[in-house]
């Protein structure tokens, strides 16, 4: 009995094991449970400290690596190895406006979803700012080594009825396309 026990659990430990799926699979083909992960490196390249200038601000990215992301899509649950990036905004006297690298914001993301190996871009969900305003896709594009073009396009700027009167609803990213930002 305890030997059928045995193989009945290994069994189910070698049937219930994650898939593990390229970077670039359709999220149509990705089962629950699965695993996107990024086997060719691409996500590589982009790592790392990053800054420009827009309107009168310094935008300053953090971008890492996480493995094992989970997502949750479209009524699935899978994970995959994504971008993340936090950022520091500060305006030409240097006062910080909005910062998501030294504080614990966990209302705002910004995180790869896809990437285009044949353009060179990586796409980012942004979740927007407090209440969700501004939120939409980013586009970064692997100009060279050292250099990374920037393309922002929110979904929708609109206020929820149940956002606080309070919180601060600008939107501090850069809303515009080909902004060139330089690795550090």
């Amino acid at each position: 009995m305890k030997r059928i026990l045995s193989i009945l659990s290994l069994i189910s430990l070698i049937c219930c094991k994650a898939q593990t799926l390229p970077l670039n699979t359709i999220l149509r083909n990705i089962p629950q449970g699965s695993y996107v992960k990024d086997l060719n490196h691409e996500l590589d390249p982009y790592i790392g400290i990053y800054k420009s200038n827009f309107e009168g601000n310094e935008i300053t990215l953090y971008i890492t690596k996480q493995e094992n992301k989970l997502e949750k899509s479209t009524g699935k649950t899978y994970y995959l190895d994504a971008l993340v990036i936090k950022y520091i905004v500060r305006n030409n006297s240097g006062v910080i406006l909005q910062d998501t690298q030294n504080s614990n914001v966990p209302n705002i993301e910004l995180y790869s979803i896809a990437t285009r190996p044949y353009e060179n871009k990586i796409i980012f969900y942004y979740s927007g700012t407090n209440c969700g305003i501004g939120w939409g896709d980013v586009f970064l594009k692997k100009i060279s080594a050292t250099q990374i073009s920037w393309e922002y396009r929110p979904d929708s700027t609109s206020i929820s009825d149940n956002c606080p009167l309070t919180a601060d609803k600008t939107v501090y990213l850069p809303e515009t396309d080909n902004l060139i930002f330089t690795k550090q």
